[in-house]
């Protein structure tokens, strides 16, 4: 996924990572003298593709481009880029002008595989922080590895019960699984013999799992 981003540093530093996260393929435009040392960084780094001026209309015409996302103090500049992406199909972000949103940035939560984000749609993203915080605060400890060794149990019984035919038994073993069960809150924090006891034992055979 190729991102186009006009800068407002702080708001950008912030949209940058989030999309390095997500593997994107960033193209930053900007002068020079806008960038942060976090954002100048990154360009450092070769983390972005970076275009050293002001946008231009043309900056638009690569059709690899997914996404436009602009952060500048410059609403006039900020309204003219949304209505050339809306010409050009292209979805945008104009950061601070919810009616120019075709998306929103949530407040993100990362543990591992575990993802979680609050959206307010605009309204209010220090609200979003706040709910996301408070989120996070009722979490147990390593609950991303927790979720890495369920997902590593579900693999064990894919061979333990393989092929569609099968399908009954996976869902039984899904039925039994219960992180809302003490034992089972403590045995997924285990090693591997711990997640073993998860399994039903009309479910091993053939020494699986």
């Amino acid at each position: 996924m190729d991102v186009d981003i006009d800068l407002k540093v702080k708001v950008a530093a912030g949209r940058i990572l989030n999309l390095l996260n997500s593997d994107a393929k960033i193209r930053l435009i900007s002068p020079r003298e806008g960038l942060n040392d976090e954002v100048a960084y990154r360009v450092e780094q070769g983390l972005v593709e970076y275009i050293d001026r002001t946008f231009e209309p043309s900056d638009l015409d690569d059709p690899k481009i997914a996404m436009v996302m602009t952060a500048i103090d410059d609403p006039e500049a900020s309204t003219t880029i949304w209505k050339l992406c809306k010409e050009k199909r292209i979805v945008a972000n104009i950061a601070d002008v919810p009616p120019e949103c075709d998306f929103y940035f949530g407040s993100q939560y990362r543990d591992g595989p575990l993802q979680i984000m609050v959206s307010t749609s605009g309204n209010g993203p220090r609200m979003a922080n706040i709910v996301r915080r408070r989120i996070a605060s009722c979490l147990p400890p390593n609950i991303g590895e927790a979720i890495k060794k369920v997902g590593a149990l579900r693999k064990k019984l894919r061979v333990v019960a393989p092929g569609n035919e099968e399908g009954p038994k996976r869902m039984k073993w899904y039925a039994h699984l219960d992180l809302g069960r003490k034992s089972h809150q403590a045995n997924i924090y285990q090693d591997d013999q711990g997640l073993r006891q998860m399994v039903p034992r009309g479910l091993l055979h053939n020494g699986g799992a």
